[in-house]
């Protein structure tokens, strides 16, 4: 759900992290989809780079919080995208969205 909220723009991003919206994927990782299990795990994955979160099911609206982790999760992803040299081994060229393949 958050996911298609970022690919739609529901969220206010700068332009650094708009071009990369599209190839946002949000994983639930978890044995289950209840939020009152006792591992709760999210991956947060842009290309080949990505972020897992580990949540416990007693922690105050779980819900959102693990929202404003997929989006803070997503912009540190967006920086190190940014960050990360071409194929020519060119040092701080950044990645252009035409080199990440489409969400799965």
């Amino acid at each position: 759900m958050i996911e298609d909220s970022i690919h739609v723009g529901k969220y206010p991003l700068e332009d650094q992290y708009k071009r990369f919206s599209n190839s946002l994927q949000v994983i639930n990782r978890s044995d289950s989809d209840d939020l009152k299990s006792s591992d709760i795990k999210i991956e947060v994955r842009i290309q080949g780079l990505y972020i897992i979160g580990n949540y416990v099911p007693t922690i105050e609206h779980l819900p959102g919080i693990i929202e404003v982790d997929v989006l803070d999760s997503f912009k540190i992803l967006c920086r190190r995208l940014s960050r990360i040299t071409d194929n020519a081994g060119n040092p701080k060229v950044p990645v252009s969205t035409e080199k990440l393949p489409p969400p799965k």
